[in-house]
């Protein structure tokens, strides 16, 4: 293996507007727009490689955009003359340098797989354990509305041949978000997949009596309903609705407690959240094992990160995988080219170097940091 050495990391930040104006989550949350962090890492060589990650605003989980950039600043310097094809020990060497801070983690993680990737002509998904046959779905993410509204935008994407939607729900009011439930889910088509996402909002009473308020039958899975540990298991005794985390599952030791707890039938697995696609490989082996159904997205972010979660999907076993979110649907920026094309809702990681990404230096601009 040729030498091959990090030499100079540079950070880029880019403001990525929302595509449909607001977007509204439970606790009255909402965003506009999403601060991401660009990284580029270039070797000794010549060989660059790109990474993203863009925090979903500050109230999702416990990261932020000037904290990315921050704790990048802590932890360059500590990985300039290392190998970044090594993934195992740049991870140790960040963890060593900076303890936490997964979503700066992985816009380096990623460029390191980008840069291995290229290094040795073969696409990231085939570094990762070799790429499934499978035509990947791809899901939508329908922020909080009135009930019509929700309906409606499920109804856009359906049109544009998306097989699985992700509803917001409230909290505000069981009746209200049993109602949003129900309209979103009111043209269900065969072979489509809902999950309805509380980000957390409910109380074990409101989950309670939102589920009892829904029509019988109706086919989704409960994601993230509750923001604690002993909640969540609560109303897991009382229910026969399928639950899946988000907020809950954010590295090794809490997925081992979920498999051990059997507190879920599945996660979303978003790679920033848990700090990268070395990470996200080991998490993907550990809910295979278990038996588990799982989401590949990641919380927000354009061109650069939907590629990762492309290459990382691609790896996992079709009766395992439930989709992928297509996070360039939820910004209006285009930050970088591919070979990324979504042909009846479903798409294949590309067969190029890397991740397949050129980044659009126009759109870029000038680093805000750089690191020798």
């Amino acid at each position: 293996m040729a030498d091959l050495k990090i030499t100079r990391i540079d950070v880029y930040q880019a403001t990525l507007p929302y595509s449909h104006g607001v977007y509204l989550l439970s606790k009255g949350r909402e965003y506009r727009s999403f601060d991401a962090t660009f990284i580029r890492v270039t070797t000794s060589t010549g060989i660059e490689g790109w990474g993203e990650s863009t925090p979903f605003g500050s109230t999702y989980v416990a990261s932020h955009a000037l904290g990315v950039r921050a704790a990048i600043a802590e932890i360059a310097p500590h990985l300039i003359g290392l190998d970044p094809r090594h993934v195992d020990r740049i991870n140790e060497a960040m963890d060593d340098a900076l303890l936490g801070h997964e979503a700066a983690k992985a816009a380096i993680d990623i460029a390191c797989w980008d840069v291995f990737g290229k290094s040795v002509g073969m696409p990231v998904c085939d570094l990762l354990g070799g790429r499934t046959d499978s035509d990947l779905p791809i899901i939508s993410s329908i922020g909080v509305g009135s009930p019509e509204e929700m309906r409606a935008m499920v109804d856009e994407h359906r049109k544009k041949g998306y097989t699985g939607h992700s509803v917001k729900i409230a909290g505000d009011d069981p009746g209200l978000d049993a109602e949003r439930i129900s309209a979103s889910l009111a043209d269900r088509k065969p072979g489509e997949m809902f999950l309805a996402d509380a980000n957390g909002g409910l109380t074990v009473e409101m989950a309670l009596r939102m589920l009892r308020l829904l029509p019988r039958g109706l086919d989704f899975v409960l994601e993230a309903p509750c923001s604690t540990w002993r909640e969540s298991l609560s109303l897991r005794k009382r229910t026969d609705v399928p639950i899946i985390f988000d907020e809950l599952a954010t590295a090794d030791a809490s997925l081992i407690q979920i498999i051990a707890d059997d507190a879920v039938e599945g996660i979303n697995m978003k790679i920033s959240k848990v700090g990268g696609l070395t990470r996200c490989r080991r998490e993907r082996d550990m809910c295979i094992a278990a038996g588990y159904t799982f989401s590949v997205q990641d919380t927000v972010g354009s061109d650069i990160s939907f590629a990762a979660i492309v290459h990382m999907a691609q790896t996992v076993p079709e009766r395992n995988l439930r989709c992928i979110l297509e996070v360039r649907d939820m910004v209006t920026l285009k930050t970088a080219d591919g070979p990324f094309e979504i042909v009846g809702g479903r798409l294949r990681a590309p067969n190029v170097p890397g991740l397949g990404v050129t980044p659009k230096m126009d759109v870029l601009g000038e680093p805000v940091a750089s690191y020798v």
